[in-house]
């Protein structure tokens, strides 16, 4: 009897070599169920920071430790199979130097199971993103909107409008010439987008950016309408999951006041077999 085929799970390189081809598909998760329905539909898997507001109601990425990054890593790579699955190191974990960002980013790829760290920045992290490609750790950078630096930035603001957009240009061409294997492209006019795009050679990811990036990406819980907190502009709702939530728990909240549930079907007797 033949062996079933072994998946093998898409590995930076793979994504790379995706430039111009077909659009890329990539979704955020944080636990092993998500990352199971994720993993049979997109390429790349992002276990995002962005876990510390949708998941443990924080209000910002910036109070987003290792350990939360490692715990929930850990989660998403038992529902992997397929799909290269990308951590981000948190805030504070990789600005100081290039060898802090390699400790962290080595401990975040080993105790996790990740292919891949993502770290936010343009040309002031080309040091850090060639150190860490030099030494077999898989990059992928995010430019443009990026919000561990909302403080300094003053606010989710569009980036890379007029005369700014030199700006993001150069940062990401910075950030492919350091070696990264694809970038995120974060609330950047589409304009520059496209054209960030056809001048760098790695794949782009947008997140309100352009279709016409090699790729897309959101934030699950946005796109399933989980985190109804704010809707940026940007996302596109595919299911209203949090508003059908809430009615099945008012629905089951009225059965057991009401005595309904549970009903028969859902109770034992002392015969019968042990389930």
């Amino acid at each position: 009897m033949s062996r079933p085929a072994q998946i093998k799970a898409l590995s930076a390189a793979d994504i790379l070599a995706r430039k111009g081809m077909s659009p890329l598909v990539c979704l955020t998760a944080y636990t092993t169920p998500v990352a199971k329905l994720a993993d049979e539909h997109c390429d790349l898997v992002l276990v995002g920071d962005s876990v510390g507001m949708v998941l443990h109601g924080l209000t910002s990425t910036l109070d987003v430790t290792m350990e939360m990054m490692i715990l929930h890593g850990r989660a998403v790579a038992r529902g992997i199979t397929r799909a290269l699955m990308v951590i981000d190191m948190p805030f504070g974990s990789y600005e100081e130097s290039p060898a802090q960002a390699f400790r962290n980013a080595a401990r975040l790829m080993a105790d996790t199971g990740a292919g891949a760290v993502k770290l936010e920045g343009g040309r002031h992290m080309v040091d850090t993103i060639r150190f860490l490609t030099e030494r077999g750790i898989p990059v992928m950078g995010h430019i443009g909107l990026t919000p561990q630096a909302v403080n300094a930035i003053g606010g989710y603001k569009v980036q890379g409008r007029g005369t700014d957009a030199a700006r993001i240009r150069d940062d990401a061409q910075a950030v492919a010439d350091a070696g990264a294997f694809s970038v995120v492209l974060e609330k950047v006019p589409a304009a520059l987008a496209d054209a960030i795009t056809a001048q760098i050679a790695i794949p782009t990811v947008g997140i309100g950016a352009s279709a016409g990036c090699d790729g897309q990406i959101l934030v699950i819980d946005d796109m399933l309408g989980l985190f109804d907190e704010f809707k940026p502009k940007f996302v596109k709702r595919y299911a209203h999951l949090a508003a059908d939530a809430s009615a099945a728990i008012e629905t089951y909240a009225a059965e057991v006041r009401a005595g309904t549930f549970p009903a028969a079907e859902h109770v034992f007797t002392d015969q019968g077999t042990a389930s």
